[in-house]
């Protein structure tokens, strides 16, 4: 027997997610953090946060 597929939600986001969204971006916290702690998806909290121009923790890289 086949299993069934999940059905998609889709949760819109309000203004209290958005600031939630841009503090946690300015206290430097990590893409996949983020979408944890909001309890969404690390591809929807970086969609959402390109749209409204916000960056993330960048990863120190070493200088070669």
């Amino acid at each position: 027997m086949a299993k069934k597929a999940k059905k998609r939600t889709i949760r819109t986001w309000t203004k209290e997610d958005v600031r939630s969204l841009k503090s946690l971006a300015k206290a430097r916290i990590s893409g996949p953090q983020i979408a944890r702690k909001l309890k969404r998806t690390a591809g929807a909290v970086s969609q959402k946060a390109f749209s409204l121009g916000v960056r993330f923790r960048s990863v120190a890289r070493k200088a070669r």
